[in-house]
């Protein structure tokens, strides 16, 4: 889902940090772009549950479409919706490529499997969107791994400050990681108060 609006504005018009690239001018500007981004704003209950949708999809980078399909397969599963929710994004191809390591961002990781260069059991996976289930093993495939992104990428470039997450077995000098179980919700490093989506949603 290519999009034109800079990075950076778009992290602080969310309050988070899309890219590492983001946090630094985050950290120094931690309030809205434009003219008026420090100025007060009046914050609906309408408004706060949005811009949590917002800000999920947007870690994600998905479109509203994909999100609502998402929200509907979470809400058949037992339990929390917004717990089932995050965990159904999670297991996107794109977005355990980043977790492993082998991408900076979530935007290169989606870069990656959208060019070919990721397979999962052996199969070249190109659909961003693919869900992966427990057991199932990712690598770079071969023609792809002289690239410099995956270079880097097996000697840590990629990994930065955070631990690899339990639910994946990583190994990136083979430039690969197995998804050993589904994900719990404390353990994905996503910035999100889930609940607020659900009401978002369900209203």
């Amino acid at each position: 889902m290519n999009q034109s609006r800079p990075k950076v504005k778009k992290s602080r018009a969310l309050g988070i940090a899309l890219t590492p690239k983001a946090v630094k001018y985050f950290e120094a500007r931690p309030y809205p772009p434009g003219e008026h981004g420090r100025g007060r704003k009046q914050n609906s209950d309408y408004k706060t549950r949005l811009l949590e949708k917002q800000r999920l999809r947007a870690q994600y980078d998905i479109s509203e479409r994909q999100m609502l399909r998402a929200y509907d397969r979470a809400k058949k599963v037992t339990g929390k919706t917004g717990e089932a929710l995050i965990i159904e994004l999670e297991r996107r191809l794109d977005a355990l490529v980043l977790r492993s390591g082998l991408a900076r961002t979530i935007y290169q990781a989606r870069q990656m499997v959208v060019h070919g260069h990721i397979e999962v059991n052996g199969r070249k996976v190109d659909k961003p969107s693919y869900r992966l289930r427990p057991e199932d093993v990712v690598q770079v495939r071969e023609r792809s791994r002289e690239k410099t992104p995956f270079l880097v990428a097996r000697e840590g470039g990629w990994s930065g400050e955070g631990e690899t997450p339990r639910y994946l077995q990583v190994n990136l000098q083979a430039l690969a990681f197995r998804l050993d179980r589904d994900p719990n919700r404390s353990e994905i490093p996503v910035i999100c108060d889930e609940q607020l989506v659900v009401e978002f949603y369900a209203r």
